[in-house]
């Protein structure tokens, strides 16, 4: 079977060796005689596969011990409203960040919970850019500081995280977790959907420092930070298969050399893409603003709305697969998350020269 070359935002591309590492482990995980689907949460065999990917976690993004690392459900969307329910104490307000429609939504589910405030925005710009961290009018008494530090819809990344003091900093990281080297201890909670660099849809990992977990009887026990602390991330049943590929999915990030290497090469399948965009005469249009652009999502138009759906027409049938924008902003979208190979990024590369070479000729003829 050939492999598609997936550019899909999410459910994304996950690596080959982990799919075909759970494929040899499918009936037997663990000598136990039984697929990880049908293990007990409770037992010996699925607890060291679950505290395995927490520690590797930990040891790959180098979390300081003062952190927590649950493994939850409910997608990053869940956590738009667990977090003002946890830590957004009355009296207080929570100041937000709007880079694109996630924080949107973010904002949108803390309105119901308390004060909210919006501090930088770039929407009147259409989310081409990160507002600069000197522009953020951060409330010094806030409950916490929001960003999205990823933007997959528009393409656009924050390369310097603000410094917020006594606030903590929060930040949904969903599409680019793990992609580079970050210093945990400047945040407060770091969120993540595991379904674009961490593993499949269905698990959902929170990064939270010890001291923001309080205990709250008001809070639903589902939605509180402090009963899945106390229970290991093991109150409910939890998605075992989606944590034992999240596990392997760790496991491969070690074996690639670990976060640096993986952002080198990110950076490398980045500019394959960035640069025949900025060489191609204006035939194709990034989104974002140079010094905003995602090494996650390159966003991208092209000349006239023909000419898109001739690309999307054409790049379909040469076996690339997730091209097409998001729906709410149409145009072109790659997303290079860390499983797809520097290799299909060249590929894709190659087949946009071409494309817009193949198109610019029959324009020639056809004037």
């Amino acid at each position: 079977m050939k492999r598609a070359r997936n550019f899909n935002a999410g459910p994304a591309a996950l690596p080959l060796e982990v799919l075909q590492r759970a494929q040899n482990e499918w009936l037997n995980i663990e000598d136990s005689g039984m697929s990880v689907m049908e293990l007990s949460h409770r037992s010996a065999e699925f607890e060291k596969i679950h505290n395995h990917a927490i520690q590797t976690l930990k040891e790959l993004m180098e979390i300081p011990e003062n952190y927590e690392v649950l493994l939850l459900q409910g997608g990053a969307s869940l956590q738009f409203s667990m977090i003002p329910m946890n830590i957004l104490k009355d009296g207080k307000r929570a100041d937000y960040v709007l880079t694109g429609s996630w924080s949107e939504k973010a904002l949108k589910e803390a309105k119901k919970v308390g004060e909210t405030a919006v501090v930088a925005s770039s929407k009147d710009d259409t989310y081409t850019y990160i507002p600069k961290v000197t522009d953020i009018e951060m409330n010094e008494d806030a409950a916490y500081l929001h960003i999205t530090s990823n933007n997959t819809i528009y393409g656009t990344q924050w390369n310097e995280f603000p410094a917020t003091g006594n606030v903590p900093l929060v930040a949904d990281m969903s599409s680019d977790i793990l992609s580079r080297k970050i210093d945990v201890s400047k945040f407060g909670i770091i969120y993540a959907g595991a379904q674009k660099n961490l593993g499949p849809s269905g698990i959902t990992v929170v990064i939270i420092r010890k001291d923001l977990i309080t205990d709250n009887d008001k809070i639903p026990s589902m939605l509180n930070y402090s009963i899945h602390s106390k229970n290991n991330s093991l109150y409910n049943t939890p998605p075992t298969l989606a944590i034992y590929l999240l596990s392997l999915v760790l496991d491969w990030a070690k074996e690639q050399g670990g976060v640096e290497k993986i952002a080198e090469i990110n950076a490398e399948k980045a500019k394959a893409i960035y640069d025949i965009i900025d060489n191609s005469n204006g035939f194709y249009k990034g989104h974002a603003l140079y010094e905003s652009r995602s090494h996650m999502n390159v966003t991208f138009t092209l000349p006239t709305e023909e000419a898109e759906k001739q690309f999307l027409k054409e790049v379909k049938e040469a076996g690339f697969v997730g091209l097409n924008g998001h729906r709410s902003i149409g145009g072109c979208r790659a997303s290079i998350y860390n499983a797809v190979p520097l290799s299909h990024c060249q590929e894709l590369a190659a087949f946009m020269k071409k494309f817009q070479d193949a198109y610019m000729a029959k324009e020639t003829q056809t004037h």
